[in-house]
């Protein structure tokens, strides 16, 4: 059924382009918990990674995966596998079709095969030890032919058949065995389950192998390839396997078949399958727990087997680590992590000397918004912690910001390319002028910002401080202090696996030690020994006694498990330090050699010692190397003593080591010929004994390769060699199966062309390799399905753990695991196998031999042959190929003739491992393949070039270094089964949750279970981090992005299952301060699942062997088909952080709508931000993701309503800060009080930033801030409030307004100097006067000199007067009197401040002052001289060209009046008020208004602090006069303070947004809008840069004739825009979607729909209305293209929507 799909709805996705799709139904059976489950067959099938493409093209080659689901699973993924009353459909039970045969006929066919059957055996029985008589073999014929039909396989099920076959197999002759190979082809011809029958049947007698032959065993195996051909698709290649000889090859697959067949039976219904098939043996049918520890125990035996027939245990370097180190598996760890950072140590740092270090803000926010303020492109910066691929100390430049997250672009140097970041990541080092460096003394790496208030700043990786949350972040589970002192279930299994490998005597001893020590009632038996409970005190005495009664195989098997690991003797492995496996073995053997009687050694004759060859072997292998000298004394002799061979034999299959490395002694150095020829000479001999060939010749196959492909093998070496190569093949042709793998056919041919045929029985070793050439590739071929089915029934073992919950009870399974993860921690990249590159001359030259580039080379300098490049080799690295790169265009300069030699360092560099004739026309030149040893030192010497040439051009080198290994295979597998299961889970999960939100409760827990289940087996079972991470990082992916992308969809009611969950959360926040209410456990449960789900932050990078672009940055998808290509984790966080913004925003709407009305509107939502932005911290942590939602989610709130609403907030924010820092200036508790109040409100309004509501805000504050300013001066909170909410002001009004204060009192201290040079002029003048009055003695020249002083200065005043009037700009000013008490004949201190109408808004709410008609003269005087101060600072500061700028006084300002023991503290209104009445004793209110020209209103507002109860004057109404007298106070009439301060300055006037310049902003945002859509409508789909947009809309505004004068004259001040408006203005039609950006551009603006861009009508904001006001007509206004700087065409156009 591969190439038909018949469940399709669903597909999950596996990899790019990979998906898997449910396939069909195969069987069910009842789970552990007693519900139904269903196997389901997925097919993986290859398809774009688009998705797209014909549906019906399936792959025929397609993998599959079997899974195991429940009623739940299938229901939310398989849905066309439920039946129409909502049932699965069950597997369909496809009975045996009878074909056109009738019942009559088919029985009488059954009786003739039984008759058959009977007969065969009959005449086998009577041709023993004779050739097959012919009615034999047509009896098996017919046989045959009637097992080829299918009805008739029932009859073939009879026992009888299985001894028939067994007889033919174990037949000395080749016709009976070919004829039973026939039958058994016929019989499994029908099915894969017959065929899988016969085999496990027949693999399972007892001694098979001793009654097969060559062919039968490969008749037999060349069934079991077919049979597991399509079961397990796996590839290896480019993985090196080893050659496994036949007859372990056939043990394997017995061993593979008796546990498939096991799983089979635990997997569906034990009884009804045996009763099924005779063939199964009665004892494997048994109970389900006996079921299990038998699968257990054969599941370990083929994993011991698998492990020796790979050659695991002897490439291994050691018996690995107990466990990983425990760490979370799903949050990668920094890789620069270590304990240096946590010591403080003194560096050398560059700082900035302009920019603020982090240290000096209060908190993270403040310290963003600075770097946001004072980042400038091209500056440096330098990073503040870990981030993604961007580590803590790293510097950069930075490039451009934006409004995405991250926000921040730099050019990093440390990775060459640019990475985005977060503002508060950064610390602004400045451009290169303003660096510096600093010696500080650093406590640790990454350090943040922490201030007078201690908040640091968001942190990447933030963890809970309390131990709630362990790794994996979720509840440990409680361990039983009873089950902590007695093995668990899985180690004592592993413990009775070698039990049950001991003696019956042994074993027998152990039983009874088990009984003495438990006290059971029961006497102890196959049935209650695996339920015991034992001790761990007992397991150690066990594991103690165990080496001394094992055998070689089972004591590496010991050594390697993992209860020995744990619980073995401290004082053995302390003895052997934990060396290599071979050094433990040979301590064991040394432990049993000195454990035997001395006497025994005193009776034996004294040893021969080993011949002078085999001296230097015999003593490096120690006290094993007996076995060498044993064995070479028993063959020297003429005539081998059978016996003594045999004990040598005997205890070398049991120490097979010693074989080993006499085998391994012929890939040595060729002058060591004696060695060669004595090691040849014994294993000639040794071959003839049979029970020789049970040794592992297979495992040094590659020593005799090596040297029959070696050029300087002496050529009698060589002849010994095939002679004892030919003996051995011919005695044993598995052999020659795996000299065909090992490619000695060619070998062999390139050694008889050397040596010109003349080697006696080569060419026959030859043909016999080569006849081989099909076995070779069923070995394969069957060595990839065993692995592969190995690995496959892994997959299923931990599949079935996650589902049952239960621990993994196999023994070895660890061990299994550790060598399939082997090469996961390799980190050298293919340029990095070597050190370093040394050449013989010319050094500088020497990268070009690593630089890949054919067209560089390196070329030498010298003397001829005399050339050389030398490798540094990495350690451990084995050689798999060396390439010279070489080019024919060099002509004599190419190499010809190169030597490779190897050494252990430079000066030992002597054996010479390759020599190499280059031809002429190479370009690819292999110097070395297959190393099988490590060289330290490689060196290839150029002996000689082409055409006689003395240099050499070299253009490269490559190296390739390790083999493949399995861990990229069983990667992929293991990464497809756990995404597969968990993305099949989450699907069931997100189903429950959508149909009953509240089961949202209880995903914490079953997240906890689900993640903790895999933290413990990766703990337990994966060797190192990286295969812990893969695995960590697939669960986390395909659990839990799925499940976040589900819950924080918006279902029907727009409202997703978590944003649901959260407004629970916050609704019932206050109640859960009670800790037994239920509101607490509520939110206990929303908090553990939100921080479970955020515990896990973006990765680094995907794994560098997995295809799969790492995330990178911003760049994102939500689509399930592309969950397995773009950064999940990053995923996650998004959709968290929108599905937190919207309920924010739902929040704060619902608070804007009911309250937005209220007096305390503002100090109401600052507590509402507070309470959002605690809760955001409770829920996830201190992330500035979150915190930035939260923001976010505010402010799209804000921006949800209508204009006038949305400015009444404004202007509600502005008021409110306004009073706070007025109110701040009283001091004590209750200016205390008022601070917090404003820093709470600060925080509040930050949200304003880049929306288009702070344009309006900034209108009003500005309005308050001049106000404050000028009525109570200013004041370093001021400057502090700017700094924290600057960004809120667009255009930067309120700043421009500070620092023109600070440029007028500069003003003020130069007029102040100016003064005094005039003083001194006049002073100067008087002395000269005086000095010429003294000379003269005539009181006429006294009167004359007098008149000429007194016109030179009536001529100097005039000449003042002529300068003030022509040095008069547009520039408005206003005064006050300041820190002077009244006047009393000396001149008062005035200070005068110079303000821009640009930044001040002085032209609407200011009145004009006249000097010369309201001002006392004394100050009239200092007016006059600060005019004629500022001109001339104005002709000498400012070209020619430039325009003139004019003084304007106004009546803004303050004043201190003396008024007795009072200080009065007044305005500079009220100031002029009371020096009126120091000249008249009563002024009429009219009289006032008619001097000072100011409104009605104005004055009103000044005299009543005046003639309040603690100011100076009254009023008194009277008939005759209008508004009243003024007249000062009798002290009679009223007692009053009669010292101190008095402050009568007016109250603050706050605006209206429903006022007249409320409506005209509101008209004058309609308008740029109108003018946006407009001009954007125009350019039609080309589209517009931004800043050329705003340049058309401003010249549009400027020139008209849209919009019409009359109307922009109405909007008063409204009329002003600036390119901030128009920004704003477009801000807000791109939140509407009327605008939209280019994709690939953001800067290019197109127009989107025809939305109507102004709201139809607008809600009152008058509190007493009843509803909203009347409808406004919409007019259309008609615009000509007269020179429009935007028009596009020429004509009449007309657009709408103006209100």
């Amino acid at each position: 059924m591969v190439g038909e799909l018949r469940y399709r709805e669903f597909r999950v996705p596996l990899g790019p382009g990979l998906h898997a799709y449910p396939d069909e139904l195969i069987r069910q059976r009842v789970g552990h918990d007693g519900h139904p489950e269903y196997q389901i067959r997925w097919l993986i099938l290859r398809r774009g990674d688009d998705g797209e493409g014909d549906s019906g093209q399936v792959d025929c080659k397609a993998e599959h995966i079997l899974l195991w689901m429940s009623d739940d699973e299938i229901y939310a993924n398989c849905h066309k596998m439920l039946g129409e009353d909502g049932q699965v459909i069950g597997p369909s039970q496809d009975s045996a079709d009878a074909g056109s045969l009738d019942k009559s006929v088919l029985g009488e066919m059954e009786t003739d095969v039984k008759s058959l059957i009977q007969r065969a055996l009959r005449q086998l029985q009577e041709c023993v030890g004779t050739a097959p008589p012919a009615p034999l073999l047509h009896t098996v014929h017919v046989l045959s032919a009637y097992a080829s039909i299918e009805p008739l396989t029932g009859v073939f099920k009879d026992s009888r058949v299985l001894d028939l076959l067994m007889h033919m197999l174990s037949s000395p002759d080749y016709q009976i065995r070919w004829s039973a190979g026939r039958m058994i082809q016929a019989l499994s011809s029908h099915d894969a389950g017959t065929r899988t029958q016969i085999l496990l049947s027949l693999s399972q007698q007892e001694a098979i192998e001793k009654h097969l032959d060559f062919d039968s065993r490969c008749a037999l195996l060349a069934l079991f390839a077919q049979a597991t051909l399509a079961e397990h698709p796996m590839s290896f290649e480019g993985v090196h396997l080893p050659q496994v000889p036949g007859r372990l090859l056939f043990s394997l697959v017995k061993r593979y078949l008796h546990v498939t067949f096991l799983l089979d039976q635990l997997s569906g219904n034990a009884g009804e399958q045996g009763a099924q098939n005779s063939f199964v043996p009665a004892e494997l049918n048994a109970g389900r727990g006996r079921l299990e520890l038998e699968f257990s125990m054969a599941m370990g035996t083929l994993i011991s087997e698998l492990v020796q027939a790979m050659r695991w245990d002897w490439a291994s370097s050691g018996p690995g680590r107990l466990a990983r180190s425990p760490s979370s598996i799903f949050q990668p760890e920094p890789a620069e992590a270590s304990s240096e950072f946590s010591r403080p140590h003194t560096q050398l740092i560059r700082r900035s000397k302009r920019f603020r270090p982090p240290t000096e803000f209060a908190s993270a926010n403040t310290y963003a918004l600075y770097v946001r303020d004072h980042l400038q492109p091209g500056m440096r910066v330098r990073m503040l912690e870990n981030y993604e691929e961007v580590s803590a100390g790293d510097e950069g430049k930075f490039r451009q910001s934006n409004d995405g997250v991250p926000p921040v672009q730099v050019l990093w140097e440390s990775t060459g390319r640019t990475y985005w970041v977060h503002w508060h990541m950064l610390e602004i080092l400045g451009f290169e002028e303003d660096i510096e460096d600093v010696v500080e003394t650093v406590e640790y790496q990454g350090a943040v910002v922490s201030g007078a208030l201690g908040v640091a700043p968001p942190s990447r990786r933030w963890k809970p401080m309390t131990e709630l949350f362990a790794v994996p972040f979720v509840v440990p589970e409680e361990e039983d202090a009873e089950e902590s002192e007695h093995l668990a279930q899985a180690e004592w299994w592993e413990l009775l696996f070698f039990i049950k490998k001991l003696s019956a005597e042994d074993r027998q001893q152990v039983v009874q030690l088990l009984q003495d020590n438990l006290d059971g009632e029961h006497v102890l038996d196959d049935e209650i020994l695996p339920e015991l409970t034992v001790p761990i005190e007992l397991a150690q005495d066990l594991l103690l006694s165990l080496p001394q009664q094992l055998d070689d195989s089972a004591l590496r098997d010991l050594f390697n498990s993992y209860i020995y690991r744990k619980y073995g003797p401290e004082a053995l492995a302390r003895q052997l330090g934990y060396p290599c496996l071979l050094d433990a073995q040979q301590a064991i053997f040394l432990f049993r050699a000195e454990a035997q009687p001395q006497e025994s050694e005193a009776k034996e004759p004294p040893s021969q010692s080993a011949s002078p060859a085999l001296q230097r072997l015999v003593e490096g292998l120690g006290p094993s190397g007996k076995l060498l000298v044993d064995l070479e004394r028993a063959l020297s002799s003429d005539t081998p003593q059978e016996n003594e061979v045999k004990a040598c034999v005997l205890q070398l299959q049991r120490q097979p080591q010693p074989f080993l490395t006499l085998m391994q002694s012929l890939d040595t150095p060729a002058t060591n010929k004696a060695l060669h020829l004595t090691v040849l000479r014994i294993l000639m001999r040794l071959v003839k004994f049979p029970d020789a060939l049970l040794l592992p010749w297979h495992e040094a196959m590659d020593a005799c390769m090596a040297c029959l492909r070696s050029p300087n093998t002496d050529r009698e070496v060589l002849q010994e060699l095939i002679f004892f190569l030919h003996r051995l093949t011919s005695t044993s042709r598995d052999y020659a199966v795996i000299l065909n793998q090992l490619g000695a056919r060619e070998a062999i041919s390139k050694a008889l062309e050397k040596h010109l045929g003349k080697l006696e029985l080569a060419q026959e070793l030859r043909d016999m390799v080569f006849k081989c050439e099909k076995h070779a590739h069923l070995y394969r071929k069957l060595t990839t399905n065993i692995l592969g089915g190995c690995i496959q029934m892994v997959l299923g073992q931990i599949e079935d753990h996650r589902r049952t919950h239960r621990p993994i009870q196999i023994p070895f399974f660890d061990v299994f695991l550790r060598y399939l993860c082997q090469g996961s921690r390799e980190d050298r990249k293919k340029d990095k196998y070597w050190e370093k590159v040394e050449v013989s001359s010319n050094p500088h030259r020497a990268s070009k031999l690593t630089d890949r580039n054919p067209k560089t080379y390196w070329e030498s300098s010298g003397n001829a042959g005399s050339h050389s490049i030398t490798l540094h080799m990495r350690q451990g690295v084995l050689i798999r190929q060396l390439t010279l790169l070489v080019a024919g265009e060099d002509s004599s300069y190419m190499p010809a003739w190169v030597v490779v030699c190897g050494g252990d360092s430079v000066n030992s560099v002597n054996t010479e491992l390759n020599a190499v004739n280059v031809m002429p026309s190479a370009s690819r030149v292999i110097l070395l393949e297959n190393l099988t040893r490590f060289w330290p030192i490689i060196q290839i010497r150029i002996k000689r070039c082409q055409q006689g040439g003395i240099d050499t051009r070299i253009r490269g080198l490559e190296v390739l270094g390790p083999k493949p290994t399995f861990w990229p295979v069983f990667r992929e597998q293991l990464c497809r089964h756990t995404r597969l299961f968990y993305m099949v889970r989450a699907q069931a999960w997100s189903q429950d949750i959508a149909e009953d939100r509240r089961s949202l409760l209880h995903l914490s827990s079953r997240l906890n279970g689900a993640l903790r289940q895999e933290q413990n087996f990766a703990d337990r079972f994966l060797p190192d981090d990286e295969a812990a991470q893969a695995l960590g990082k697939t669960c986390w992916e395909a659990l839990v992005s799925p499940l976040v992308q589900n819950i924080t969809s918006p279902d029907e009611d727009s409202t997703s299952s978590l944003g649901w969950l959260l407004d629970q959360y916050l609704e019932c926040r206050e109640a859960a301060h009670n800790p037994q209410s239920r509101a607490a456990a509520f939110s206990s449960r929303v908090r553990r699942l939100t921080h479970l789900l955020v515990h896990v932050e973006p990765c680094e990078a995907a794994p560098p062997a997995v295809a799969i672009p790492p995330p990178k940055g911003r760049n994102r998808s939500h689509d399930w088909s592309s969950l397995t290509t773009r950064g999940l984790p990053s995923s996650i966080m998004r959709n968290l952080t929108r599905c937190w913004r919207s309920v924010v925003e739902e929040q704060v709407n619902n608070f804007l709508t009911s309250s937005w009305r209220d007096d305390d509107f503002v100090p109401r939502y600052c507590e509402l931000f507070y309470k959002l932005q605690k809760s955001s911290s409770e829920l996830f942590g201190p992330r500035a993701a979150f915190l930035l939602a939260m923001k976010n989610g505010c402010a799209d709130a804000l921006l949800r309503l209508p204009f006038l609403r949305a400015a009444h907030v404004s202007e509600q924010f502005a008021r409110h800060i306004d009073q706070r820092i007025q109110g701040s200036r009283m001091g004590g508790a209750r200016g205390m009080e008022m601070l917090a109040q404003l820093q709470r409100c600060l925080e509040s309004v930050l949200i304003f930033s880049s929306r288009e509501i702070a344009t309006t805000f900034e209108h009003y504050y500005q309005h308050y801030m001049a106000d404050r300013l000028l009525s109570v001066g200013s004041s370093w909170l001021e400057g502090a409030v700017l700094e924290q909410i600057g960004l809120c002001f667009p255009n930067r009004l309120p700043q421009q307004m500070l620092q023109s204060l600070s440029i007028s009192e500069e003003l003020q201290r130069q007029f102040h100097v100016y003064q005094l040079q005039q003083l001194d002029q006049e002073l100067l003048k008087l002395e000269d006067t005086e000095k010429k009055i003294q000379g003269a003695h005539e009181d006429s020249g006294k009167e004359h000199k007098t008149k000429k002083e007194e016109a030179a200065r009536e001529t100097a005043a005039a000449a003042m007067a002529e300068e003030e009037e022509e040095g008069e700009e547009e520039e408005e000013e206003e005064e006050e009197g300041d820190e002077e008490l009244y006047y009393e004949g000396t001149m008062p201190e005035v200070c005068v401040l110079v303000l821009s109408p640009r930044y001040w808004p002085v032209t609407s709410v200011c009145h004009m002052l006249n000097p010369t008609t309201c001002l006392p003269s004394y100050l009239k005087g200092t007016l006059t001289h600060y005019s004629n101060f500022y001109s001339k600072s104005q002709s000498h500061s400012v070209l020619e060209k430039d325009p003139q700028r004019r003084l304007q006084w106004t009546w803004q300002g303050r004043a201190e009046v003396q008024f007795g023991d009072q200080l009065l503290h007044v305005s500079t209104v009220q100031m002029w008020l009371l020096l009126y009445l120091n000249d008249l004793k009563v002024v009429s209110v009219e009289s006032l208004l008619a001097l000072s020209e100011l409104p009605p209103h104005v004055l009103k507002q000044a005299i009543g602090p005046l003639t309040s109860s603690r100011g100076p004057l009254d009023l008194q109404e009277q008939k005759d006069v209008s508004g009243g007298v003024l007249k000062i106070r009798d002290d009679s009439e009223e007692p009053r303070p009669r010292r101190g301060n008095v402050w009568l300055i007016p109250p603050q006037t706050y605006l209206k947004a429903e006022d007249e310049e409320g409506r005209n902003l509101e008209k004058r945002r309609n308008l740029l809008n109108c003018l946006v859509v407009r001009i954007l409508k125009a350019h039609g789909d080309e589209g517009l840069h931004i800043d050329r947009l705003v340049y058309l809309v401003l010249e549009a505004w400027k020139k008209g004739p849209c919009p019409p004068r009359g109307l922009v004259s109405g909007l008063g001040r409204g009329a002003m825009c600036s390119s901030t408006d128009v920004l704003s203005c477009i801000l807000h039609l791109l939140g509407k979607g009327t605008l939209r950006r280019h994709d690939d551009r953001p800067q290019m603006l197109f127009y989107a729909v025809p939305t109507t861009v102004m709201e139809p009508h607008t809600e009152s904001l008058n509190p007493g209305s009843s509803g909203p006001n009347p409808p406004l007509t919409f007019h259309t206004l008609q615009i000509r293209s007269r020179g429009v700087p935007y028009a596009s065409c020429t004509g009449t156009q007309s657009f709408s929507t103006f209100r």
